[in-house]
């Protein structure tokens, strides 16, 4: 299968107000390392949550709570379906959902996928990752892997494969699972090899996303989603000299209310920010702006 071309350093200019361009290593080039806690007491962010800041331009973490304890991601997972999705198939590549595109869960996230359903894989991961569609999730597991449990194994051997070691998959959506955890740490890591892509770049800034997609017997079936990032949608607002390009929400009853960021500063310096297993919503984002103020401080 084809993969989309990787950009050695990229976040493009049209992700950026003032076209300054963002420049950021690939994962295979030095990395923000943290083996402790990193800042004060005073921080503001809650002391259960699990979070993290790392400067990508010096390669230095610049805070650091619970970063290494095994915590679950929730839809954090998809940034690592994506990943593994861009590294092994190609854009254009059409997706049919199968049997195994259903999602039983009660409340879980999606659009209603049905078996004989396609689209595209870059329709698939904007649905994937603006709306967290858990069915889109199965279905890009399915088509790219062969299977979703084959597609799992191959996101357990690249997380291996940049360093998130204390991380293992059991499914490519995220709903609970008992052996399905990461580390703020590893997410790090994994949303900063997602970076390597244009197209993960380009999809976690966009607020909205509007396409059409085919059913079974060919009639056309229309998808209007908007972001579920607060501070993309516009809902937060970003401390000030602190400009947020994009990222990934996550939220499940047992994982709490989980969100990773690529950010910048004034001068065009990028940052990856994660904070995982909030109490709820309002103290996830008010948590993810005192981290964020870590940057201009």
């Amino acid at each position: 299968m084809g993969a989309e071309t990787a950009a050695r350093y990229s976040v493009n200019s049209f992700l950026s107000d003032d076209k300054v361009s963002l420049y950021y290593p690939t994962y295979a080039s030095d990395l923000c390392v943290v083996n402790t806690d990193i800042g004060d007491g005073d921080s503001g962010i809650t002391d259960s949550v699990s979070a993290g800041l790392f400067d990508l331009s010096r390669k230095e973490t610049l805070f650091a709570q619970n970063v290494n304890e095994r915590v679950m991601p929730a839809s954090l997972t998809k940034v690592m379906t994506a990943y593994v999705a861009l590294k092994y198939g190609s854009l254009e590549q059409v997706l049919v959902a199968g049997s195994d595109v259903y999602v039983t869960e009660s409340g879980a996230q999606k659009i209603g996928l049905k078996e004989g359903d396609r689209m595209t894989l870059d329709q698939a991961l904007r649905i994937l990752l603006i709306y967290s569609a858990n069915d889109v999730a199965n279905l890009i597991a399915s088509n790219i892997g062969g299977s979703i449990p084959d597609f799992v194994n191959m996101m357990n051997t690249e997380a291996y494969a940049i360093g998130a070691t204390n991380s293992h998959f059991e499914n490519p959506h995220g709903l609970t699972s008992d052996e399905h955890y990461v580390t703020a740490y590893d997410m790090y890591l994994i949303f900063n090899a997602a970076m390597q892509y244009d197209t993960f770049s380009e999809i976690i800034n966009m607020n909205t996303y509007t396409t059409s997609y085919l059913d079974s017997t060919g009639a056309s079936k229309d998808v209007d989603i908007s972001n579920t990032n607060g501070f993309i949608t516009g809902a937060q607002s970003a401390p000030s000299g602190v400009t947020v390009i994009g990222g990934k929400t996550g939220t499940t009853q047992a994982a709490g209310h989980c969100l990773i960021l690529l950010a910048r500063d004034t001068a065009g310096n990028p940052y990856i920010s994660v904070i995982m297993r909030d109490t709820d919503s309002g103290t996830l984002y008010n948590d993810m702006t005192q981290l964020l103020k870590e940057i201009v401080n």
